[in-house]
């Protein structure tokens, strides 16, 4: 697909289907990260439309340098600081919507083994720095290269690398208080 820019040309030159392949490979993926940030699923769900919107609204502000998910993530990350900038501060709420039923008890004792560990990995990534929690969703959730979350952090690659290590730390850290029933 070309990172998405290819769709993108097709979409420019008004095939509208190739708005639709833009907005199935990149919804998710922009929702869960701008999530990150105001941990809030309904807004993060806003702020990605908001983006998608503004993409189709200036079609031609996309200058096909980067890769259109990188464009993306950038605008989120924008559109997110803004939300949070006009909301001061957020409540976390988690919810889930609950785990299967497993048929033994074996895979009742896995399926809760893994959803303490998701627990523990989650809680212990909330307790980062925003900054760190960033670059770490960006590079390992994200699976963006240390030069485009660069671009969407507004920082250079040495400074990603930086919180990338010292989030690592950190978190083995956390994670070695936390989640040492879960080895």
């Amino acid at each position: 697909m070309d990172n998405g820019a290819s769709s993108y040309r097709r979409f420019l030159e008004g095939d509208e289907s190739a708005f639709d392949e833009i907005l199935k490979t990149y919804r998710d993926h922009l929702v869960f990260f701008i999530n990150r940030y105001v941990q809030d699923y309904a807004a993060a769900e806003d702020i990605a439309i908001d983006v998608f919107m503004q993409l189709i609204i200036h079609r031609h502000r996309y200058n096909f340098k980067t890769p259109l998910k990188t464009y993306l993530f950038v605008m989120g990350r924008s559109r997110a600081l803004d939300f949070l900038r006009r909301r001061k501060r957020i409540q976390l709420e988690e919810w889930s919507d609950g785990a299967d039923e497993p048929g033994d008890f074996s895979a009742l004792e896995e399926s809760l083994f893994a959803d303490e560990r998701k627990r523990v990995v989650n809680d212990a990534l909330m307790k980062l720095p925003e900054e760190m929690r960033a670059a770490v969703h960006l590079v390992y959730f994200e699976q963006l290269t240390y030069e485009e979350a660069a671009r969407v952090m507004k920082k250079n690659r040495k400074q990603v690398d930086n919180l990338l290590y010292r989030a690592k730390a950190e978190l083995r850290r956390i994670i070695g208080e936390e989640g040492r029933l879960l080895i």
